[in-house]
Order: structure tokens, then C-alpha cells, then sequence
């Protein structure tokens, strides 16, 4: 009876890890920025079942991710960076099409708290 239980549980298991998206990689996006110009951001995403790791780039460098989380084709994370001595939180929430992440993003603190922005991000091909 417990080798049929551990048989069960373990086609559970691997049944789950086929439906997580596969967002492991390189992505990048054009997102507006301030004055509306254009800044080009670089995601640097690692999936291990549902747990989601990894880094978005940015002016000053790379920032870890946090919270990071796939469900299904959904994906969810946050990053926190410091401007001018303020904590402005980023939450990220995309759903995955193909080689596409559509994302919206909700700014948290500072002078942007409350502004939602969308944009896809697309998987790097190099």
C-alpha cells in the first residue's frame, strides 16, 4: 500500500512540473520610463518547480527578485530598489505566451505609488 501512495504521489509531482511555464532564461522588454523615453530591461528568470528566482536589470545595475512564483503560465515577483533614500517596490505579474511574457507592473512608494504600466517581455534568442 505505501509503494502505491509514493507511485501516486510521485506522478503528482511530475504531473505539477509539466504545467509550471517554462520561464527559465534571458528575457528582455522595452518599458517607458520617466518622460516617456524608452529604457530597454533585461530579466534574468530561474524556475525550479514553483519557485521563481532570478534578476531584472535596471540603471544601476541588476536587482534579485523576491517573492518569486510560477503558477501555470502565470509568474509573479517582486524587486525592490532605492532612489534618493526612498524604497520603491516593483510587483511584477505576467502570464506566459509562447516566447512572450505579457507583464504589469504596480509601483509601490515614492513619486510613482499606485502607477501600473504593462509590457511584454520576450525570450532572448542568444
Amino acid at each position: 500500500m505505501k509503494s502505491i501512495s509514493r507511485l501516486i504521489l510521485a506522478g503528482s509531482v511530475a504531473l505539477v512540473a509539466l504545467w509550471a511555464a517554462d520561464v527559465s532564461g534571458k528575457w528582455t522588454a522595452e518599458m517607458q520610463g520617466r518622460g516617456g523615453n524608452t529604457m530597454t530591461v533585461n530579466m534574468n528568470l530561474k524556475a525550479d518547480g514553483a519557485k521563481l528566482t532570478g534578476t531584472v536589470s535596471g540603471r544601476n545595475g541588476d536587482t534579485e527578485i523576491s517573492d518569486g512564483t510560477v503558477d501555470g503560465d502565470n509568474v509573479s515577483f517582486s524587486i525592490v530598489r532605492e532612489f534618493n533614500g526612498n524604497q520603491i517596490k516593483q510587483n511584477y505579474k505576467g502570464k506566459l505566451d509562447g516566447d512572450t511574457i505579457h507583464f504589469t507592473v504596480k509601483t509601490e512608494g515614492g513619486n510613482g505609488g499606485g502607477r501600473e504600466r504593462t509590457f511584454d517581455a520576450h525570450r532572448a534568442t542568444t
